[in-house]
């Protein structure tokens, strides 16, 4: 029957395969290369446990130290940097051919504060009816928008079709 597969460093007797090891004690003193079973002992009488810091290199480096709050540490560490990631949303601003200047500035004003979030905007300006013959009026808006937008953002997707709308995302500088 297979071993399942621990997730972080392996400890003590989990480490297998191994004769001679790296030894770091447990003040960071590097002891040089030690055999495997030294170095278990060496820990065991230090009350500590015996852990595989890298065992990519030749010899794998150990190091002696408590491996309980060694993973407590990790973990601590990992939260804290899920904490200070920042996940970019997309924000979507939908726009008429046809907008008002007063509604037009209203929207630009609810991008600018997307972008100085850090989100993305996703432009939809959706046609109806007989606005289809004229997409020359709804490319010149989503122009309008590039060119007042031009100090905040940049374009990450052009402007393409997507049956009767047209779609543009924009992304913070």
């Amino acid at each position: 029957m297979p071993v399942p597969q621990k997730d972080g460093p392996r400890a003590n007797r989990d480490i297998r395969g191994v004769r001679d090891v790296q030894l770091i004690d447990e003040a960071g003193q590097n002891r040089g290369v030690v055999g495997f079973f030294d170095a278990l002992k060496v820990a065991e009488d230090a009350g500590l446990d015996l852990v595989e810091i890298a065992p990519n290199s030749n010899p794998p480096v150990c190091k002696i130290l408590d491996y309980g709050k060694y993973r407590f540490l990790e973990q601590k560490k990992a939260s804290e940097a899920r904490k200070k990631q920042k996940t970019v949303e997309v924000k979507e601003i939908k726009l008429r051919p046809g907008i008002d200047d007063h509604d037009y500035d209203v929207k630009m004003k609810a991008m600018k504060g997307f972008f100085e979030e850090g989100n993305k905007v996703k432009i939809t300006l959706r046609f109806r009816g007989r606005e289809m013959a004229h997409q020359d009026i709804g490319l010149r808006v989503l122009e309008r928008v590039r060119s007042d937008t031009a100090d905040l953002a940049k374009v990450e997707m052009e402007p393409n079709f997507e049956g009767r709308q047209v779609v543009m995302v924009l992304a913070p500088r």
